[in-house]
């Protein structure tokens, strides 16, 4: 086991797992810490250190709203289980579980990027632990990055030194760590020319921004996207505009009550933290500059967007669209609005008994999941974009224990991948573990060999079902339920008029 290693800053030394066969390493600083003059700026290379430093325990999580365990929120019930974990605008650390015995190994690496809405969210999460997908042989890698008015203020003011505030920090944080992991990863026995990403969520979200940054071509090899792409006709999700941005920024320059940003890089990190919650407003990435130069759609079709095999999907219970209405006059008016040209076979498409769309449960025939549509819609706008990697797509969707009846809701599949149930306060049996075991050994696969198939590892060794990757011709989705059941899904008439409404937009 590499039990200490030399990364570019300096001397490290790692702690066993619970299997002592996987040393981990945590909190190991990957850029300078960006604080005082630095905050609101692009990541600087961290100075180092003499001696060696222990990285036995996680760095100071991202500055965010403290977490309130044991109240009615599912993500609070689920992972904020601890109100004291330290936090700190020192942040910017990751954290490494390896398996290899010698740094000559050359083990694939798995790079990975937390979820939250850019607002919320750590690599401490109980449900990221990396150990067991460490133990199928590879290097898993999870990082901290700047959330909220941290990594997305965008103001236009230049401090005393003449330093602009830059844009998408939280995102240049990443890619920051992604061109770390590249330089420092053989130290840990890791392979820098095969690195897989992956994210939920925001993290998704953000796996998508640096597959959109070319410089990023060298470091990416393969990629996993779990609920990270929404398409939904009846909201703009995540629709940050440049100008928003700026003016939203300068309005909380006047919340915190400054004249300028040299006095607003003063404060200390938990006034602006505060200030921030009172302030109630979402801060997200932007498009227009040098790590988001366009929007997906468009890079795809300007042939600059990082083609390499993808793994993505969605859970059966998250972000659904509808259009709902009080009358059905204004459901039509809705419904033109909207579809301008085609309202009318729209109209015709969801004739329902009692007024169609106005209904608001999941009788709802309007009623669709927007991460369903997001994910067909982004792997046929590849292919049609000339594209050649493949797509591997699953649905997410058995029933969560517990008594809350939350369904498969956003989130729920990380504890599966990850095959950490066992951290759960959930009471999972018997089937939830075999099907947690298939998932990471899919996913697994994937990291290892760009593509899912292969062995299962239980005790006969079986191979695992075949999943084929999705193209029209074999719509193929695997649903991960019970079982791991593949099935061709053929959208349905109404499926295909709400990717006929995403193609053209």
């Amino acid at each position: 086991m590499i039990k200490e290693t030399e990364v570019a800053q300096g001397k490290i030394r790692g702690i066993p797992a619970a299997d002592p066969r996987i040393i981990a390493y945590k909190g190991i600083p990957y850029c300078q810490p960006p604080v005082g003059k630095l905050r609101w700026r692009a990541p600087q290379p961290h100075e180092g250190w003499d001696g060696v430093r222990d990285c036995f325990t996680f760095g100071p999580i991202p500055c965010q709203t403290k977490p309130q365990p044991g109240i009615s929120n599912i993500y609070d019930l689920e992972w904020n289980v601890d109100k004291t974990i330290p936090m700190d605008e020192d942040c910017l650390t990751l954290n490494v579980w390896t398996p290899a015995k010698d740094k000559s190994e050359k083990l694939p690496v798995y790079f990975w990027i937390y979820g939250g809405g850019l607002q919320w969210g750590n690599s401490a999460e109980m449900e990221f632990d990396g150990e067991r997908i460490a133990r199928r042989g590879i290097v898993v890698v999870t990082i901290n990055y700047r959330l909220n008015v941290f990594g997305f203020f965008s103001s236009t003011e230049k401090d005393a030194d003449g330093n602009s505030v830059e844009k998408n920090i939280g995102s240049r944080d990443q890619a920051f760590a992604l061109k770390w992991v590249y330089e420092n990863i053989a130290a840990f026995g890791g392979d820098p020319e095969h690195i897989v990403i992956g994210g939920q969520s925001a993290g998704g979200g953000s796996v998508m921004t640096q597959m959109n940054y070319p410089e990023n071509k060298k470091y990416i090899k393969g990629a996993v996207v779990e609920s990270g792409y929404f398409k939904n006709p009846y909201i703009d999700h995540f629709n940050f505009p440049t100008e928003l941005a700026e003016k939203q920024s300068e309005e909380f320059l006047k919340a915190l009550g400054v004249k300028n940003i040299d006095e607003a890089k003063s404060l200390s990190w938990e006034k602006v933290r505060d200030t921030n919650d009172s302030f109630q407003k979402m801060w997200f990435g932007l498009t227009g500059n040098d790590i988001t130069r366009t929007g997906v759609e468009a890079a795809i079709k300007e042939n600059t967007f990082i083609d390499v095999p993808m793994l993505h999907g969605w859970t059966d219970n998250e972000f659904f669209g509808e259009l709902t209405a009080s009358s059905k006059e204004e459901f039509e008016a809705k419904a033109r609005e909207v579809y301008g040209s085609d309202a009318d076979r729209f109209l015709e498409l969801m004739k329902a008994p009692g007024g169609a769309g106005m209904c608001r449960d999941d009788k709802d025939p309007t009623r669709f999941n927007s991460v369903e549509l997001g994910n067909i819609a982004f792997t046929r706008l590849r292919k049609s974009s000339g594209l050649k990697s493949k797509s591997w797509i699953y649905e997410f969707g058995p029933y969560m224990p517990g008594g809350d009846e939350p369904g498969a809701f956003h989130s729920s599949d990380l504890w599966f991948f990850f095959e950490t149930l066992a951290k759960c306060w959930r009471p999972f049996d018997g089937k939830y573990y075999d099907l947690s075991r298939k998932m990471c050994n899919y996913l697994c696969n994937f990291i290892k060999n760009l593509d899912p198939n292969g062995k299962d590892t239980d005790p006969e060794g079986k191979a695992l079902p075949e999943w084929k990757n999705y193209s029209d011709e074999t719509p193929c989705i695997m649903n991960f339920k019970t079982e791991a059941e593949p099935e061709n899904r053929i959208p349905d008439e109404k499926m295909e008029f709400y990717l006929e409404w995403a193609r053209k937009k």
